[in-house]
C-alpha cells in the first residue's frame, strides 16, 4: 500500500493527536489522589478563602487580616485572630461523609447556611446545615456530597449558630 505524501501528513497529525488526547487522559488518572470514602476535606486541597457568610456575619479577607461585617445585630464579638482561627478551622476541616443520600436532605429545609468564595472559582461554596432526628448533616451544594458532623464539630465551623 503506497500513500501519498498528502495521506502520510494526515496520518501523522491524526496519530499525534490520538498521542496527546491518551497523554492527556493519562496524566490526570495518574495524578489523582485516592479518595477515601470515610473521610474528606470540607474544601479543596491548596484552596484560598476570600471571604465567608453566615446569616448574621460575613468576613472578608483585606489584604492579610480579616474584617468581619455584622448583617444583623448580634453579640458575637470577634477579633482578627478569632476570624482567622475560624477560617483556618474550615480550611482543614475533615468530615466523614455520611450514608444518607442527598435527595433525603433536600427535602427538609436547611437550618442554617454558609457561603464560602474561593480564589478562582465565580460562585461561593455553598454549605448547608441539617438537623434532623437528633444529628447533625453538611450538605455541600456544589459537589452534592453530605457530611455528618457533631456537635462539636457544629460549634467549631459555626459559632453563631442557634442552638
Amino acid at each position: 500500500m503506497r500513500l501519498s505524501r498528502k495521506a502520510w501528513n494526515n496520518v501523522v497529525i491524526i496519530s499525534m493527536l490520538l498521542m496527546i488526547f491518551f497523554f492527556n487522559g493519562l496524566h490526570k488518572k495518574l495524578n489523582t489522589p485516592p479518595v477515601n470514602e470515610g473521610v474528606q476535606a470540607l474544601l479543596p486541597e491548596q484552596s484560598f478563602i476570600l471571604a465567608m457568610a453566615f446569616p448574621e456575619l460575613k468576613i472578608e479577607r483585606i489584604g492579610t487580616s480579616w474584617r468581619s461585617q455584622k448583617l444583623q445585630s448580634i453579640t458575637w464579638q470577634a477579633d482578627e485572630q478569632t476570624l482567622e482561627q475560624l477560617v483556618e478551622r474550615w480550611q482543614r476541616q475533615q468530615l466523614t461523609i455520611a450514608a444518607l443520600p442527598v435527595s433525603k436532605i433536600s427535602k427538609a429545609s436547611a437550618d442554617y447556611v454558609a457561603s464560602v468564595w474561593l480564589a478562582g472559582e465565580q460562585l461561593p461554596a455553598v454549605y448547608q446545615l441539617y438537623s434532623i432526628e437528633q444529628q447533625y448533616y453538611l450538605l455541600d451544594k456544589r459537589l452534592q456530597r453530605v457530611f455528618e458532623l457533631e456537635q462539636a464539630d457544629v460549634v467549631k465551623l459555626f459559632p453563631l449558630y442557634p442552638f
